[in-house]
């Protein structure tokens, strides 16, 4: 890895992580070149994730864990010892930052807030990513990512109407909650840089969650607007954005604009559509949804999906609607390099997705996570 690739060289943070929240956001520092140090209680197996299966890579070790654990190292501590306290505070003492997603009343329990470690590190920067905040009444609970899309109104915007609520296809209040963490982490770095002086940082699942409601939320707070879920997967008020069937699969067209609506119109040989009172704006097509639906049902069943993308692509947004092997198999991911080899020493060949960032032109190089505890004579002295 180059020089250019490691902006974040010199900075060492602390983790107490597990599952998906903390360890996608520090992911991103240790991938930068930040020293991320994994403390682990070595009672409990360390990180919940190492124990996730079913795809394992030997003990205390998964394919799940390694997913978010490139390039950063681990140390054994139980920190409800003193022994384990002292290990920790003697490394807090060159960190900048410590990052935990523990339950919210867990932090002072363990000396992770900065109160407890400010006599240690005046300029460190805590990180809490908790379930609920650590400053209301469910501080206590615990808490997780697809609770929040229940109770933070997303899974009533999602899937057809006609079926069960459903949840997003993946953990995204995890990951955004993660990156929302890490946000608020750098400013506050960048601030005790400058000042010395440390502080905590804040953020929780369920805000995250409520937050990913957006514009939807704009309406409802100031209208009264109720969003719903759409058939097709449809956009809430532009049309038509949502799925279509088409001879052997599914694609996606996206008419975020006039002048796309009007080109799709006429690259699938229905220019009297733009015409049509029923589709003339966007007023019109969102209210007669339906009946647009229909129509271009109909012609684009009539024709296989690689045939539609010639006609369309580079003209109006489209995309086909992909299983997650059809996704790899697509040129450009192996063009666009998202695929790397990343050998661990269970498995040469173990391969995994490319940090989506570039520096430069560059992505940042990946090593897997540490055995656990591997780094405790190196970083702690111990023998």
């Amino acid at each position: 890895m180059s020089a250019g690739t490691r902006p974040l060289e010199g900075m060492r943070v602390l983790t107490l992580e597990q599952f998906g929240a903390g360890p996608y956001g520090s992911m991103y520092l240790a991938d930068l070149g930040a020293e991320v140090i994994k403390v682990e209680n070595p009672a409990t197996g360390g990180d919940a994730g190492r124990g996730v299966g079913p795809h394992f890579l030997g003990p205390d070790d998964s394919q799940y864990f390694q997913t978010w654990g490139s390039n950063k190292k681990s140390v054994a501590l139980d920190l409800k010892t003193p022994e384990g306290q002292a290990g920790f505070r003697k490394l807090a003492a060159g960190a900048e930052a410590v990052i935990n997603n523990l339950r919210g009343d867990q932090p002072e329990k363990l000396g992770l807030d900065y109160a407890s470690l400010q006599n240690v590190n005046p300029a460190i920067v805590c990180l809490h990513i908790s379930a609920y905040g650590r400053d209301n009444d469910r501080k206590s609970w615990p808490g997780y990512d697809f609770l929040m899309q229940a109770e933070a109104g997303l899974m009533s915007m999602t899937g057809d109407p006609d079926r069960a609520p459903a949840r997003f296809g993946l953990s995204m209040i995890d990951f955004m909650t993660g990156m929302t963490g890490i946000v608020g982490l750098l400013g506050c770095i960048m601030r005790a840089r400058a000042s010395g002086q440390g502080c905590d940082v804040d953020t929780c699942l369920f805000d995250v969650a409520l937050h990913q409601l957006s514009y939807p939320a704009t309406w409802y707070l100031n209208g009264g607007d109720m969003p719903s879920r759409a058939p097709r997967s449809a956009h809430l008020s532009v049309a038509p954005v949502q799925t279509f069937r088409t001879a052997d699969g599914w694609i996606y067209v996206m008419c975020m604009t006039e002048r796309a609506w009007r080109i799709l119109a006429d690259r699938v040989d229905r220019p009297e559509l733009k015409d049509d009172p029923r589709f003339a704006d966007q007023a019109a097509r969102r209210d007669h949804r339906a009946e647009l639906e229909r129509e271009l049902d109909a012609v684009l069943g009539t024709r296989p999906t690689a045939e539609w993308l010639d006609r369309l692509t580079g003209h109006v947004p489209v995309a086909p609607v992909h299983d997650v092997a059809q996704a790899f198999a697509n040129p450009l991911v192996a063009e666009a390099g998202m695929v790397n080899t990343v050998p661990h020493p269970a498995r040469p060949d173990f391969r995994m997705l490319a940090n989506p960032l570039k520096i430069d032109g560059e992505r940042p190089a990946q090593a897997v996570c540490s055995a656990l505890g591997a780094d405790n004579a190196v970083l702690l002295g111990e023998t």
